[in-house]
């Protein structure tokens, strides 16, 4: 039987501070310049000699939305202009003929994922176009094991397009939903009526798909803890094989299209909390299992039994089961992980087709990660992913003395371990059932990188 996070008012008030998601140590803050994209070259034909023969991850980020959402955090183009998306596509195949070079045959696209933006903003014919690209310059699988998966707007795709989507490979669908309120949905300038999402749903059914997930967020304008039961009863009778409800992050002077909320209209912390606390006891009684942070998924997901034996990892598409791939990402903002190292493309298109008009790869800024930092990336992995650490294991994975190498951050768990958040014995820690809502706390006291913040990058915890 999963365990149900406990909701504890007094502790989740004192611990609510900002922090990273950790769907990379160290976090994409710590990126520099220095890092140039002969690093990143240099880092995947290292890949190749040092993991030759095993298979890759794909990521591909079109920018592309036919509407503006104002919620939105997201590297974006908002325009009813399709043929952007050809010239987009171009320059796309460019970054696959440069980076391809580094990866031969044998390093097969086990798992593969379409972000944006929209991805589902392409015609039929740059679908197809893109695919038949992505076979050109990638060996594609065609076995069961595959995982592709693609974000859809239910407003952007039909039944006869979830097909298409289907016999190109994709057998996992995220779909963006946030709200089935219309009033809240006015607001976000996301109009999308419960029976169109209903029937998108029942279409990645019908092609067999292997997970189907529901994106969620609480804390939009005009939601209540009653307006929001509703939306969570309408997704639960759709019964998605997974849910993310996240936290809105109001920061208009981070993101443009926020500017369009009013922050008036935006629920209170308290009512927030209440939102939360609900959202969680309604999923877990009906029967989804609390993944961590924002994710719950059925029992029979592949997320829960990977996470119930000890395999579940993250990345930068958060919970998963193939972090340990090389992840190759193309496109504009994209953040490739290879061979203990990131890097991340420019963030404009104009920027993106200049670079690759000179042959050079788009990269501007990454890490190349040392030895304490692998190190510590796999304490806050193991605690992010099963709550809990294994003292021994990871001395013996590293070859170290776990109580003297990490004496401070165990010095300062002290206080978490009173609270009752987590358990410190001699050989580890569990986090407890109050512990695993403020996860992303527990995992910030050993970040290294952290200490020396100054400036606010982050959104809340809770």
């Amino acid at each position: 039987m999963a365990a149900i996070p406990e909701f504890n008012l007094d502790l989740i008030k004192k611990y609510d501070k900002a922090g990273p998601r950790y769907t990379s140590y160290p976090t994409a803050v710590v990126f520099n310049e220095q890092f140039k994209a002969s690093d990143a070259l240099a880092q995947a034909k290292a890949s190749q000699i040092s993991h030759k023969g095993e298979a890759i991850s794909l990521y591909f980020h079109i920018p592309f939305c036919d509407t503006l959402c104002f919620f939105c955090a997201c590297n974006k183009i908002a325009t009813k202009k399709r043929e952007k998306a050809d010239t987009y596509l171009d320059y796309l195949e460019k970054e696959m003929q440069i980076i391809s070079q580094a990866y031969d045959a044998t390093r097969r696209v086990e798992q593969m994922h379409f972000g944006g933006g929209t991805p589902t903003f392409l015609t039929e014919a740059q679908f197809e176009r893109m695919m038949a690209l992505i076979a050109q310059y990638f060996p594609l699988i065609d076995s069961e094991d595959r995982d592709y998966s693609i974000e859809i707007d239910p407003r952007s795709v039909t039944d006869q397009s979830i097909k298409k989507l289907a016999s190109y490979g994709f057998n996992r669908f995220s779909l963006g939903v946030q709200d089935v309120n219309p009033v809240v949905q006015k607001a976000v300038n996301r109009i999308q009526p419960t029976e169109m999402t209903r029937g998108i749903i029942q279409a990645c059914r019908a092609v067999k798909a292997r997970s189907i997930s529901v994106d969620l967020i609480y804390g939009l304008p005009f939601q209540t803890l009653e307006s929001f039961a509703k939306t969570l009863q309408a997704v639960i009778d759709m019964s998605p094989d997974r849910l993310s409800v996240f936290n809105y992050a109001h920061m208009p002077h981070l993101f443009a299209p926020q500017k369009r909320i009013k922050a008036e209209d935006l629920p209170s912390a308290q009512e927030k909390l209440a939102i939360l606390q609900m959202s969680i006891e309604k999923l877990c009684q009906a029967g989804y299992v609390y993944i961590g942070m924002d994710h719950f998924a059925k029992p029979d997901d592949e997320l829960a039994i990977a996470q119930a034996n000890g395999s579940l990892q993250r990345n930068f598409q958060g919970y998963t089961t193939h972090a340990e791939l090389d992840l190759v990402a193309l496109g504009v903002s994209s953040i490739s992980s290879v061979n203990h190292s990131f890097s991340q493309n420019v963030k404009s298109t104009q920027q993106y087709y200049a670079l690759l008009d000179q042959g050079q790869l788009p990269v501007y800024r990454g890490y190349l990660l040392n030895a304490d930092d692998i190190l510590r990336k796999q304490v806050i992995q193991d605690l992010a992913c099963h709550f809990a650490l294994d003292f021994e294991a990871i001395e013996q994975q590293f070859n170290i003395d776990f109580k003297q190498y990490f004496a401070h951050e165990l010095n300062e768990l002290q206080e978490m371990h009173k609270d009752q958040l987590l358990t410190l014995t001699d050989t580890g820690l569990s986090v407890s059932n109050v512990g695993r809502l403020l996860i992303r706390n527990i995992c910030m006291v050993f970040d290294y990188y952290l200490r020396s913040q100054t400036q606010q990058r982050f959104s809340k915890v809770i």
